[in-house]
């Protein structure tokens, strides 16, 4: 595995700040934006108290960042109740995804998170009624070509992604978590009758804690681009130890239920790299226990010299050689995972060669 980058080490161990000089600080404030993880930095440096060790440059950077990130929450909390009101008359519950659901169940992952969109998830048998609703409410599809248009109604696993034609905010409606053509068939009903209610916010919902980390693991190692891949990575860091502080029987319930969701591959994932990189406190038990559900030594070779890569900060300074390579060959898997292989070569032919010359694209 390769040397942890300054950033990931700040994480790990946030008290030895006081050894780091200004050219380091200077590093590590730009590993930490282009990763979003900036405000995480802040955050956790605000809540250990530790930002009076900054020096007046840095800190002035982590300051007005803490300030971004209280706006957000603010804009992000708002948007969730703008949502609440445009399908309150929807009998199926509503279901919000990872960061919005962080925030308003003011989970530690949420400190410090800087996103650029909601997620909900709903009844496929519902998706009619929840468009309708949002477009008289002034959410209006993203997306005009209908070769798109049918990409997403037809194998994907959500809706052409919608824009608040005033607010100028994303909403993406899934229907269930991974595209309807993955290897992988999770059964949303399960995921969806197992929600929880978000105190304050009638109708609305969140995944169950152990679905929301698979749901979060799931979405990370299916993900083709990794610009954020290390703030995902200390997304599902926080929620482990979080979860796993407020249930004695959550590590035993963890296993089960990805295997009964057909999640067991994300969550080796999940688990082996949040150990490696983040030094998540994962039992050497549970370790153990899902060592059936890894893939073989060669490929597990080759996904530890892709994802240790993957999740570094998006900065020259963490690059190697084969920095570049790894994630186009994450990004090719990606597609690989999603859809087999006939599908998948009419896709990317349609969008190389057809979609370019589409004159109303």
């Amino acid at each position: 595995m390769r040397n942890r980058s300054l950033l990931t080490r700040i994480l790990v161990n946030p008290d030895t700040i006081a050894q780091l000089s200004l050219p380091d600080w200077d590093l590590l404030i730009r590993q930490a934006r282009p990763t979003n993880l900036l405000g995480r930095l802040a955050s956790l440096l605000a809540a250990q108290k530790l930002l009076a060790l900054v020096p007046d440059q840095p800190k002035a950077h982590l300051e007005a960042t803490l300030g971004v990130v209280q706006r957000q929450m603010q804009a992000v909390l708002w948007e969730v109740t703008c949502i609440q009101r445009a399908l309150c008359d929807i009998p199926q519950p509503i279901i919000l995804l990872k960061g919005a659901a962080y925030t308003a169940m003011q989970l530690p992952s949420a400190q410090g998170r800087l996103f650029s969109d909601v997620d909900i998830l709903v009844a496929k048998t519902q998706l009619d009624d929840v468009e309708l609703a949002l477009k008289i409410h002034g959410w209006i599809t993203t997306l005009h070509d209908a070769y798109d248009q049918r990409y997403y109604r037809t194998w994907m696993h959500e809706l052409p992604p919608m824009t608040h034609l005033t607010r100028q905010t994303a909403l993406d409606v899934h229907h269930t978590i991974l595209p309807e053509t993955a290897r992988m068939h999770p059964d949303p009903q399960k995921l969806i009758a197992a929600a929880v209610p978000i105190p304050g916010f009638a109708g609305l919902m969140v995944l169950a804690p152990i679905d929301m980390i698979l749901h979060s693991a799931t979405h990370l190692f299916h993900e083709g681009e990794f610009d954020k891949g290390l703030r995902d990575l200390s997304d599902l860091d926080s929620l482990l130890r979080h979860f796993s502080q407020q249930d004695t029987a959550f590590w035993e319930k963890l296993i089960p239920r990805a295997v009964e969701l057909d999640l067991t591959r994300p969550l080796y994932y999940a688990l082996r790299y949040t150990k490696k990189i983040l030094n998540t406190p994962v039992p050497a038990t549970i370790i153990q226990a899902t060592k059936p559900y890894a893939p073989g030594r060669l490929t597990l070779n080759i996904m530890d010299a892709l994802f240790t890569r993957a999740f570094q900060p998006r900065h020259e300074s963490c690059d190697d050689w084969f920095t570049r390579p790894a994630l186009q060959m994450l990004f090719v898997r990606s597609h690989w995972l999603k859809m087999p292989f006939p599908l998948l070569l009419r896709h990317l032919f349609h969008k190389a060669f057809i979609s370019p010359k589409d004159p109303h694209i």
